[in-house]
């Protein structure tokens, strides 16, 4: 059997041990495996954004990669622990807390099994209940990328509907403008990325060039309201200028050139923060 890639993804840091000790379990399951880092940079507890990286990352690697995902503020409750099997054929071990949710809008689950710890949990550690990523998780997973177990073997399968998912937005068309949420940061540089997809962007007949009136709130409370240009690139705009691109994602993105729009505004993310976008016409703007 070809043996599967492994995929982690935490908010542990890399300061300390914590990431050293999931590979170090997973290589003696089976010291052939290849493990490799999403991102351990995840703001701590930050549900939201795991599953944002997920589904912005999941894509590009191979079929039956096995990805971990351990962003676990219920650690120790009776939160479950999970392994779904994606539309696109790969595996996710998770706790079962909402970090899926992008995966199951997006991209799609076939399947999801509640992992069982009578069989499936490093042996000797079964008096620990702080470190399920690497007692649960990377073991599990070393297990199943290595053929040691099969998706079957996991544990009991349990139906989609149960599986948690976080409160998400849906993008609308309305009244010549758009709506949507920003769903996560660009965050090196500070872009801000929404879940308008480019499709649903151009049923208000933007091309590059064209103006459109930008409106962002956090819940009801009105942050930003400006007048930016839908360019190809950051080349489209001056240095300092706001500006609607397309993102790699291919949903639409907000930001200044060469500044960051997040940090000059205090931008955050999730469902509560909502952006509009109108197409204007020449002249039509007043404050």
């Amino acid at each position: 059997m070809t043996k599967r890639h492994i995929v982690l993804q935490t908010d542990f840091g890399i300061s300390d041990g914590a990431v050293s000790a999931m590979y170090g379990v997973a290589i003696s399951v089976d010291p052939s495996l290849r493990i490799f880092d999403l991102t351990h940079d995840i703001p701590q507890y930050d549900i939201w954004e795991a599953s944002y990286r997920l589904y912005q990352t999941i894509s590009y690697w191979p079929e039956e990669t096995v990805f971990v995902s351990v962003v676990d503020p219920g650690v120790g409750t009776d939160r479950r622990s999970i392994v779904v099997k994606t539309a696109e054929n790969q595996y996710i071990v998770t706790p079962d807390n909402g970090t899926l949710t992008h995966i199951q809008s997006e991209i799609g689950i076939v399947a999801a099994r509640v992992i069982d710890e009578s069989v499936n949990r490093l042996p000797k550690s079964g008096e620990s209940y702080t470190f399920h990523g690497r007692d649960v998780y990377a073991y599990t997973a070393a297990r199943l990328a290595a053929g040691i177990i099969t998706f079957e073997e996991i544990g009991a399968e349990v139906s989609l509907d149960s599986v948690i998912q976080l409160a998400k937005m849906e993008p609308v068309v309305n009244e010549g403008g758009v709506t949507g949420n920003i769903d996560i940061l660009d965050i090196r540089f500070g872009n801000l990325w929404t879940n308008i997809d480019r499709s649903l962007f151009k049923q208000l007949d933007a091309n590059h060039g064209d103006s459109f009136e930008v409106t962002i709130q956090n819940d009801v409370r009105q942050v930003y309201k400006n007048i930016m240009t839908y360019g190809r690139s950051f080349a489209d705009s001056r240095r300092g200028e706001p500006l609607l691109f397309v993102n790699s994602l291919d949903k639409l993105g907000v930001a200044i050139n060469q500044g960051s729009f997040a940090q000059a505004y205090h931008i955050e993310t999730g469902y509560k923060w909502k952006i509009s976008i109108r197409k204007l016409l020449e002249n039509s703007y007043t404050q």
